[in-house]
């Protein structure tokens, strides 16, 4: 699968944060894709993990 190094970077870390592979973050990410493009859909993914962590930072400063 085709995806930009940042978007890689992304999904990295969601594996870490869930202590699984890469691999098998993949594997879950396509077992709940549905009709959605696998790439897409784990762009999509990383940019919701992204933006859950930058909303968990805002409210640790509030």
């Amino acid at each position: 699968m085709a995806l930009e190094p940042e978007f890689w970077a992304v999904l990295e870390s969601m594996a870490q944060d869930k202590r699984i592979s890469l691999a098998a973050l993949i594997a879950d990410l396509d077992s709940r894709r549905g009709e959605s493009l696998l790439a897409s859909f784990c762009r999509l993914s990383a940019l919701a993990f992204v933006q859950s962590k930058g909303a968990a930072v805002k409210r640790k400063k509030v």
